[in-house]
């Protein structure tokens, strides 16, 4: 969930978006075919306006394969863009992305019974835990995100245990916008002080889990953040509208939350 931030062709956004294509691989499981390919899906994601490509390698194998990690890292060091590697905080996940080298690997929690990522990762509780993996990842120069809530225990923490970046979790505010709930407004407002509290500390803030259209604008707003990742809901608008305009259309999105027609 982390992208470049020297390269020329990138930091003419002011707000990066990186591209999940995981569920592009859950589609081609559920048959057991070698269709649709996720690699494709991140060429044309690229080509669309994506600054770099997030994938989830699960310990299950329930979507993305070692093989499609092997793929993506080929194509995005081709492409010149980055590969984020979104990850559990196991000794395999480790290995893995040590071997890749991908640009940027992701700290999540993982559970088998899950459907998706379920909140943030426990940093504050775990740092004896994380930290290894951290200093590990960072060694072989790659750039460290953690996904986590927007507290602020859990943003001091990952300061305190060397991240170089952290993902706010977004998905409880879009949840509540989708529901009408009436602490949406709370929920954003927590967002934007944790991003406050991270940009702070010296920490890059990245957003992700449940964007759409309809909540990217007010997360996009949010000054301190510089990346959202972004992938289920643009998988399946694709089905309707075709994978380059689903990604155009939330790029126009972030860029009119910045004021930017970069």
């Amino acid at each position: 969930m982390t992208l470049a931030v020297g390269s020329p062709e990138i930091s003419l956004r002011a707000l990066r978006l990186g591209v999940n294509i995981d569920h592009v691989a859950t589609i081609r499981n559920a048959r057991g075919e070698g269709y649709p390919d996720p690699t494709r899906a991140a060429e044309i994601a690229l080509a669309a306006g994506a600054d770099g490509i997030t994938a989830h390698l699960r310990e299950d194998r329930r979507h993305i394969s070692d093989a499609d990690i092997e793929a993506l890292a080929a194509l995005t060091r081709r492409r010149g863009r980055p590969l984020n590697f979104e990850m559990a905080v196991t000794r395999e996940m480790e290995a893995i992305a040590l071997a890749h080298r991908p640009h940027a690997a992701c700290l999540v929690p993982e559970h088998r019974e899950e459907v998706t990522t379920e909140g943030g990762l426990d940093v504050a509780g775990q740092h004896n835990r994380v930290a290894p993996t951290i200093e590990a990842l960072k060694a072989a120069g790659i750039r460290v995100s953690l996904f986590i809530e927007s507290a602020g225990d859990q943003i001091a923490a990952a300061h305190a245990v060397g991240a170089q970046v952290i993902e706010l979790h977004t998905g409880a505010y879009c949840l509540a916008v989708r529901e009408r709930r009436l602490e949406a407004p709370r929920l954003l407002a927590a967002l934007s002080e944790g991003a406050a509290q991270a940009e702070a500390l010296g920490l890059e803030v990245h957003a992700g889990h449940g964007i759409d259209y309809e909540t990217v604008g007010a997360i996009a707003a949010i000054p301190q953040i510089a990346e959202l990742n972004i992938g289920h809901f643009l998988m399946g608008e694709a089905i309707f509208s075709g994978l380059s305009p689903a990604i155009r259309r939330m790029r126009a999105l972030m860029d009119a939350a910045r004021g930017s027609t970069a």
